[in-house]
């Protein structure tokens, strides 16, 4: 989960590095599919009884609201 974690933003400056607008929506997109990682490990975590539902749902919430920034980037950049 930390891998994941650490990967959605670590991608998203890697992609803001390079030289095309092209290249930058693949690394949005990577960072993207680290949060959907991220969140079945949350969902997981908990069916597995390691993280109490109230925290999952903080969680997932923060989380969507990062998909959601994400999604909204790669749409400028598609504009």
């Amino acid at each position: 989960m930390n891998r994941c974690a650490i990967s959605i933003p670590s991608t998203i400056a890697e992609g803001a590095g390079r030289n095309t607008s092209k290249d930058f929506d693949h690394f949005l997109a990577i960072s993207l599919g680290s949060s959907f990682e991220l969140h079945i490990q949350l969902v997981l975590s908990n069916r597995l009884g390691y993280v109490a539902m109230e925290v999952i749902e903080k969680m997932e919430l923060e989380l969507a609201h990062i998909q959601n920034m994400v999604v909204k980037l790669k749409k400028s950049l598609n504009s």
